[in-house]
C-alpha cells in the first residue's frame, strides 16, 4: 500500500516490515477435449468438481472431487440427508465475451471497468483512454480453449497450476459469523494454505488486498456475476504473511515463500515491498534465501516492483521477476518504481509518469484495477464485498503471475522447448512476447515492455526462442 503519513512512520520504524503495494483509494469456443468427464452422449462435465446445495444454505457451492471419483462422490452426496441436491458441473462453450456484469449490473459490463483485460490497439499504435493498453485477455481465452485448456485447466479438465498468493490472506472460505467467502471465488479453486502472522492458522483475509490479488488471477469468469479473472481454471494457494494493517516481518515473508515452494506452488506472487533502504540481499538475507530456494524448486517468483517511484525495482522483486505498473494509456504509473531490474510492466492504474513517453498524458489520472474484494471499514466482521479503489504495482504483479501459470498450463512453452521450462526460461518467454512501449526513448523504464497475455499463449510467438 502506498503509505499515508502514519503508515510511513510505521514502516520507517519497523525496518523489516513488508508493505502492501497498492493505493486503496469474444471468440467461439472449441469443443471440450475428450478427457473431460463424459456422463452420457452430449453431456460433458468437469472431472474435478460437483455443484452441491446443502440444506439450510442459500446458494449452491462447488465441491472438489478426487481424480476418478466423480461418480462415487456424486452418489455419496446424493445419499447424504444434509444435501438438498448434487449435480455434475457441465462444461459450457463460450459464444463471445464473458457475461459478467461488473458494477453496472448489465451483461458484459465488466468491459467498462476492466480496461486492463481488454485488447490493446495494433502494435505501434498509441494507447488511449478509449483504446486502452490491456493484456488482451479475450484473445488469450480463445487460445486457451483452442489448445484444450479452457481458462487454464489441464487437458483432462482438472484445474491447472497452483499460484501462491503470499499476502494478507484470501477470503477463500466462510468461518462462523465473522468471515464470508468471496462469492466470486470458486471453493474448488483453492488448495490448502497457511498463515504465518497472528489470528489463527487459517489464511483468511482481514484487509482485502490479498483477495483483490487472488481475484485478478482466478475470479470466476462468464458466470453472470461480478467481474472476471484471468484464469479461473487455475488453483490458488492462500498464504498469509501480512496482517490486517498490511504489514509483516521479513521472517514471516520468507516462511511463506518457503512453505509455498515446498507445498506445490508453481508460481508465487509477492505483491509486497520493503522500504527503499533495503535495496539488496544484505539486509534481507532470509527473504533472498527463500526466493533462491523457490527458484531451485522450479518455482517462478513474481514480485511487485514497488511504489516508491525510484529508478530501480525494490526488494524483494529485485531477486524475482519484477513487475512495474502501467496506466490505461500504456504509460508507467507515476508511483511505480522502474528501470533497473524491472522485468516487465503490467496494468496497475493511476497517474501517468512525467518521464515515461510521448503517449502519456503527464500527471493525468486514469482508472485503477477493479476486482471484487472485501469492502473497506468492516470493523472485525469480514462479510461484505465490493469494488474499493485499488491501484499500484501490487495490482500489476498478479497479471504476470496469472500469465505465467497460464503459459505453464497451456504447454505452449514446453512444446517449444521440448521440456518443462525453468523459471528463467519462463521469464524470457514473457519478456519476448511483451508489447514494445510506444515511445522508444522511454523504453528502458519498462523492462521488456508491456505484458501481452495473448502473445504469451500463441505458439507462433518468438520464433527465435
Amino acid at each position: 500500500m502506498r503509505p499515508t503519513r502514519l503508515d510511513h512512520r510505521l514502516l520507517t520504524a519497523a525496518a523489516l516490515s513488508a508493505a502492501l503495494l497498492c493505493l486503496p483509494a469474444g471468440a467461439s469456443a472449441s469443443e471440450p477435449g475428450p478427457e473431460l468427464e463424459r456422463l452420457a452422449p452430449g453431456q460433458v462435465a468437469l472431472a474435478d468438481e460437483l455443484v452441491v446445495r446443502y440444506e439450510g444454505e442459500a446458494a449452491p457451492e462447488t465441491v472438489p472431487v478426487a481424480d476418478g471419483e466423480l461418480g462415487s462422490t456424486l452418489r455419496e452426496l446424493r445419499s447424504d440427508p444434509s444435501v438438498r441436491w448434487a449435480d455434475p458441473n457441465p462444461v459450457a462453450s463460450a459464444s463471445g465475451l464473458p457475461n459478467d456484469p461488473g458494477p453496472s449490473g448489465r451483461k458484459g459490463g465488466w468491459t467498462r471497468v476492466q480496461w486492463n483485460f481488454l485488447a490493446p490497439p495494433a502494435a505501434g499504435e498509441r494507447c488511449t483512454a478509449k483504446a486502452p493498453c490491456g493484456v488482451n485477455a479475450p484473445r488469450a481465452w480463445q487460445l486457451l480453449r483452442k489448445s484444450g485448456h479452457p481458462w487454464g485447466r489441464r487437458a483432462n479438465g482438472r484445474r491447472g497450476p497452483v499460484v501462491a498468493v503470499v499476502d494478507t490472506g484470501v477470503a477463500y472460505r466462510s468461518l462462523g459469523k465473522r468471515f464470508r467467502r468471496d462469492p466470486d471465488l470458486a471453493p474448488g479453486a483453492f488448495v490448502p494454505g497457511k498463515s504465518f502472522t497472528g489470528h489463527g492458522s487459517l489464511p483468511l483475509d482481514r484487509n482485502g488486498h490479498g483477495t483483490h490479488v487472488a481475484s485478478t488471477i482466478a475470479e470466476q469468469t462468464d458466470n453472470g456475476r461480478s467481474v472476471t479473472g484471468l484464469g479461473q481454471g487455475l488453483r490458488v494457494m492462500p498464504v498469509r504473511v501480512l496482517g490486517s494493517d498490511g504489514n509483516g516481518s521479513a521472517a514471516d515473508v520468507a516462511s511463506g515463500i518457503d512453505w509455498a515452494a515446498d507445498h506445490g506452488a508453481k508460481v508465487i506472487n509477492l505483491s509486497l515491498e520493503f522500504t527503499p533502504g533495503f535495496d539488496s540481499c544484505q539486509g534481507l538475507r532470509v527473504v533472498c534465501a527463500a526466493i533462491r530456494h523457490a527458484h531451485h524448486k522450479g518455482v517462478f517468483v513474481v514480485g511487485a516492483a514497488g511504489n516508491a517511484g525510484i529508478d530501480h525495482a525494490q526488494m524483494p522483486a529485485r531477486v524475482g521477476f519484477a513487475v512495474a505498473a502501467g496506466t490505461i494509456r500504456g504509460c508507467l504509473s507515476s508511483f511505480s518504481s522502474r528501470g533497473i531490474d524491472v522485468a516487465i510492466t503490467a496494468p496497475g492504474g493511476g497517474v501517468d509518469a512525467m518521464d515515461a513517453g510521448s503517449q502519456c498524458a503527464r500527471e493525468q489520472g486514469g482508472p485503477g484495477i477493479t476486482q471484487l474484494t472485501l469492502a473497506k471499514g468492516q470493523s472485525e466482521r469480514f462479510l461484505h464485498f465490493g469494488y474499493p479503489f485499488y491501484e499500484g504495482t501490487s495490482m500489476a504483479a498478479p497479471h504476470v503471475s496469472a500469465a505465467a501459470a497460464l503459459v505453464l498450463s497451456s504447454g505452449v512453452l514446453r512444446k517449444r522447448l521440448g521440456k518443462r521450462p525453468r523459471p528463467r526460461q519462463l521469464g524470457e518467454w514473457l519478456a519476448c512476447t511483451a508489447r514494445a512501449p510506444f515511445d522508444p526513448a522511454a523504453a528502458s523504464f519498462y523492462g521488456a515492455g508491456l505484458l501481452d497475455l495473448a502473445a504469451a499463449l500463441d505458439p507462433r510467438s518468438c520464433p527465435q526462442l
